[in-house]
């Protein structure tokens, strides 16, 4: 029998993200989204918008304009996602610092997902910080996965050692 993990949402300003859809939704966040890197706010937005998939806490998608300039560097090298289409990847450069592919895009996304094309997604994981609304962001465990947790975002989430299966 697959284990099933148990919705653990405590009340309505929480949210389990065992009740987000499969294929993901796409919902626009007027929170203030704001990454930090090398000690340099580096990207600052109003405009967001949230992926929203089963097993897995919010990915947020930034305009790429509220990025700071040269903070996104295109490299090469791709991935594919079945509902959003093929991804491709920036290093993410601030106060000197240089993080390798930590960042993608959905330059052609596949129908529905459109509002992506012009924007960007971090692993929060491997930036000195990410806030939302001022709350820091705990990283989504494991290094496929790029979710941010907040405190009304509640699992378990996929991500970590043993979760693959869910």
């Amino acid at each position: 029998m697959e284990h099933q993990p148990r919705n653990h949402a405590q009340d309505r300003a929480q949210e389990s993200v065992w009740d987000y859809p499969r294929p993901p939704r796409l919902e626009p966040s007027e929170e203030r989204v704001r990454i930090f890197l090398g000690g340099q706010l580096i990207a600052d937005t109003t405009s967001a918008v949230r992926v929203l998939e089963t097993s897995h806490p919010p990915v947020y998608y930034i305009p790429l304009e509220d990025f700071a300039p040269d903070a996104l560097v295109p490299v090469k090298g791709s991935t594919f996602c079945e509902y959003k289409g093929k991804a491709a990847y920036f290093d993410v450069v601030g106060g000197g610092t240089r993080v390798p592919r930590a960042a993608w895009t959905y330059p052609g996304p596949r129908p529905g997902y459109g509002p992506l094309a012009s924007r960007a997604a971090v692993y929060p994981g491997k930036m000195d910080r990410c806030t939302v609304d001022g709350e820091e962001v705990q990283p989504q465990e494991g290094d496929f996965y790029g979710g941010w947790i907040t405190g009304r975002i509640t699992g378990p989430f996929k991500g970590a050692p043993g979760t693959g299966g869910w």
